[in-house]
């Protein structure tokens, strides 16, 4: 909805305040005149109609003037573009403006988080590692800069899009991770955004990589939480996970390595491949995790290098690399350094580790693991 709003309007600003005034209209009339047949169409329709209407009340709108001649949609209009898959090309096409060039990598993840996503402020920012004060910032410029520079509301031509690949394959990939943290609608949302993306570059092999490591980590989706807390990848119940999205994901990480796929993307995709392989071949993750780490730099990459090391049989080289990792506010680093210690058998500081990771973790399902860890050591002596 927001997606056609702005290639309606130009305007993300506009378009947002139309979205806003269409759902508090569709608050106060659906309960009391019932919700109407295609909701998604009643409220772009009454969106698209009111945004007019405030143009046409104000009296220094002379950029958008030709918003005048527009006549008022009808929901009849509106459903018929809506089966007829306008809607999935507005989204894509609002992907690649948000990911346009001019703007800085930041702005163009966070901004389609905003848009696309409807992620909130404070849920980008966790994302980023950032103040949100930072990251609103940082979307307020992104919009000002699309409207000052006329960034142009459409999907690239051919010869253009490998030079916005890299920034909309960290969106869609953002976007399945918040996801995959608990709120299902966004990682379905950031696989299908893959599909269409697969099937509009089907000779890119990072774009392949990418949806087969979304399959792949998604189809472990129904096994990763139980009684309210995350489940470990070897506490999971193997009988809950999707084989037949398994076998999908294969199928298409195959089609990125047949295209030459040696990217970071590529490289996840064989790493959530091989987990999914009972006994997992520890070496061979820790191997891959060293050529991505080689490849990005991430600490982050470094961090799950380090769970692969230790699972390979020595915490000791593990310890080393994460207490070199500057991830100081990750919970994940602390409860995996945490778990490192209580390997060791340094129970006290073991414990320490799972209380800072608890000071900074944000979702209530992990949190809910790290008690449990934490009491699972309180109940060891040291």
């Amino acid at each position: 909805m927001l997606a056609n709003l702005i290639g309606f309007l130009g305007d993300f600003d506009r378009a947002e305040e139309a979205a806003q005034e269409a759902f508090a209209v569709a608050a106060e009339r659906w309960p009391r005149d019932g919700t109407p047949a295609n909701p998604g169409a009643w409220l772009t329709t009454t969106a698209r109609n009111r945004a007019i209407d405030r143009i046409r009340r104000e009296r220094t709108f002379a950029a958008k003037a030709q918003l005048l001649d527009v006549p008022e949609t009808t929901e009849e209009e509106m459903q018929e573009t809506e089966q007829g898959g306008v809607f999935s090309d507005e989204r894509l096409e609002l992907l690649f403006t948000c990911c346009h060039p001019a703007l800085s990598t930041e702005a163009q993840v966070a901004l389609t988080l905003r848009t696309l996503g409807g992620l909130r402020t404070e849920q980008i920012a966790r994302a980023f590692l950032v103040p949100e004060a930072t990251l609103a910032k940082r979307l307020v410029r992104a919009k000002h800069k699309i409207k000052a520079a006329g960034i142009p509301f459409r999907v690239p031509p051919d010869h253009l899009l490998p030079d916005r690949l890299l920034a909309v394959l960290a969106v869609v990939y953002l976007i399945f991770n918040e996801g995959y943290g608990g709120q299902v609608e966004l990682a379905g949302e950031a696989i299908r955004l893959g599909r269409a993306l697969a099937e509009l570059m089907p000779d890119e092999a990072e774009v392949h990589a990418l949806l087969a490591l979304m399959l792949l980590h998604d189809a472990r989706r129904e096994a990763r939480f139980a009684e309210g807390a995350v489940v470990l990848l070897d506490e999971q119940d193997r009988a809950l996970w999707d084989g037949e999205q398994i076998a999908q994901g294969r199928a298409v990480l195959q089609r990125a390595l047949a295209l030459g796929g040696g990217g970071p993307y590529a490289l996840q995709a064989q790493i959530a491949a091989l987990h999914t392989e009972e006994p997992r071949d520890w070496s061979a993750i820790a191997a891959l995790y060293g050529r991505l780490a080689a490849l990005t730099g991430s600490p982050v990459v470094g961090l799950n290098r380090a769970v692969a090391l230790a699972e390979a049989g020595d915490p000791v080289s593990a310890l080393e690399l994460v207490d070199g990792l500057e991830l100081d506010d990750y919970h994940y680093l602390h409860a995996t350094r945490a778990e490192l210690l209580r390997r060791l058998g340094r129970v006290p500081d073991a414990r320490a580790a799972y209380g800072r990771a608890l000071e900074l973790v944000h979702a209530e399902a992990e949190r809910s693991l790290l008690r449990r860890k934490l009491a699972e050591l309180d109940a060891q002596p040291g």
